[in-house]
């Protein structure tokens, strides 16, 4: 193949230049990456669909239109999110630039206008010299050479076909059925113990989370009166049943809980007779079980409703949430199994996977992977090896994500510190946690940089 085939001009094949990168995509990631090869020294083709055609979700015709929010979430390198963002600054990042640059008062969080967000990213794409913007629709990527497919969740048609002819059907997904995932630390072990089903009480590879009748009534009561998010007006409100909201199965009533995810039959607690009302599960979500995921508790909740009606499960009384639940139609790829280490396809290594079709979430990580993957794909064109980020940093941590083969059952993530391996030593207070953790990715960073002969396009703030 020797270029990007586009739609609406059958046998047309934008041909390839020496050293010309093709991007899918002008949202976030796609933008991202263009900029970032460009800056690198390469031909950029950008194919955008946009004004041609909008997706459901779409309705600016500038490139990197936040659809859903204008918050890019908490700015205190503390936190995790925080983190990535100044790890951004400090590799260079175009669109994080264009955000401080846009930014509107919100208090601890980073929020712009997204108006002049969009023209910001527009007009710098649209003025590179190197960077050249196709008005059209792709519907599949060249494989002769590196490119970047950042087409994002809502990706369709022809190019999601030829998605899942190269990542395999069974490995394309089309909702992103997201449960909540808790911090193991912060689990009630007086009222929770380590067990499979019809397995050897006290072990295996589940915490179970036990309710008696009076703390189930209380529990269901308040799931099915709970306030659930508005979906969208591209979002419909059909739900696979292999995927169904906890709150829509608590709607058929008791007994859909009480034998499907909540089922308490086979589940013993050493030294407690008798048999449990209902059960939650708790599955880790990484090798070293530092967090946990609640098995089919997929959930369409607001984060309020969510945080209140869960704490309910007396071992979660006082979790603390990694991660809060949604569902909402989102392609992604079963990163683990369909990517390498890099972001690139296994099965068409030349093309790289960026943004949320990725299995990234958020607006912040899908510029993380968008920048990941402009400078590796610039890199491959010149001759040089990829490069991968420390794990301790959180662009590190992100990529640990999309290379966890432990779950079998992998989904989108936001970054958090539990991506990143822990702190050694003696425990450390949950206060003091995320500024240690921020301090020792910073210096892993300004090392791995300089290792690199890269130069950090600002300097790292004390921490």
């Amino acid at each position: 193949m020797a270029g990007a085939e586009l739609a609406g001009r059958p046998g047309l094949w934008y041909h390839r230049p020496m050293e010309t990168l093709f991007v899918i995509g002008g949202g976030l990631a796609g933008c991202e990456a263009a900029l970032q090869a460009a800056e690198a020294g390469v031909q950029v083709r950008l194919i955008e669909m946009k004004p041609a055609r909008m997706s459901p979700a779409h309705h600016d015709p500038r490139l990197a239109e936040l659809v859903c929010s204008n918050s890019l979430r908490n700015d205190q390198p503390s936190s995790a999110v925080g983190l990535l963002k100044l790890e951004l600054e400090i590799m260079g990042s175009r669109l994080m630039a264009a955000a401080r640059q846009s930014a509107v008062p919100a208090g601890k969080a980073l929020a712009v206008d997204r108006g002049r967000f969009a023209e910001l990213v527009d007009q710098q794409v649209r003025n590179h010299p190197r960077i050249k913007l196709i008005g059209q629709e792709a519907v599949a990527p060249p494989e002769d050479a590196p490119c970047i497919l950042a087409s994002g969740p809502l990706t369709d048609g022809a190019l999601a076909q030829w998605l899942a002819q190269r990542a395999g059907a069974a490995h394309l997904h089309f909702y992103d059925a997201i449960a909540p995932i808790v911090t193991r630390e912060s689990v009630d072990m007086d009222h929770a113990f380590w067990g499979d089903r019809w397995a050897e009480p006290g072990q295996g590879d589940y915490l179970n989370c036990p309710l008696d009748r009076q703390q189930w009534a209380a529990f269901y009561a308040a799931l099915t009166a709970a306030e659930n998010v508005a979906l969208h007006d591209f979002e419909s409100p059909r739900f696979f049943e292999g995927c169904l909201p906890i709150e829509v199965m608590a709607a058929r009533g008791e007994q859909t809980l009480l034998f499907g995810p909540m089922k308490p039959v086979g589940l013993h607690r050493p030294g407690q007779p008798g048999r449990f009302h209902a059960v939650v599960q708790l599955r880790k979500e990484d090798a070293e079980g530092r967090l946990l995921n609640m098995v089919g508790f997929q959930t369409k909740l607001t984060h309020q409703s969510q945080l209140r009606v869960f704490r309910l499960i007396p071992a979660l009384a006082h979790a603390e949430f990694a991660r809060l639940g949604s569902i909402h139609r989102n392609s992604f790829v079963d990163a683990p199994r369909v990517l390498d280490a890099f972001m690139r396809l296994r099965t068409a290594p030349n093309v790289f996977v960026a943004g949320q079709l990725a299995g990234v979430e958020g607006y912040v990580e899908s510029m993380a992977a968008g920048l990941l993957c402009g400078l590796n794909a610039a890199r491959l064109l010149k001759g040089q090896q990829p490069l991968r980020p420390p794990a301790t940093t959180a662009l590190g941590g992100l990529l640990a994500h999309l290379a966890n083969d432990q779950t079998k059952d992998f989904q989108p993530s936001n970054v958090n510190f539990g991506l990143l391996p822990p702190l050694g030593g003696k425990k450390i207070p949950k206060k003091d946690r995320g500024a240690l953790l921020a301090r020792r990715a910073m210096q892993d960073l300004l090392a791995w940089l300089g290792d690199q002969g890269l130069t950090p396009a600002k300097a790292a703030p004390p921490l």
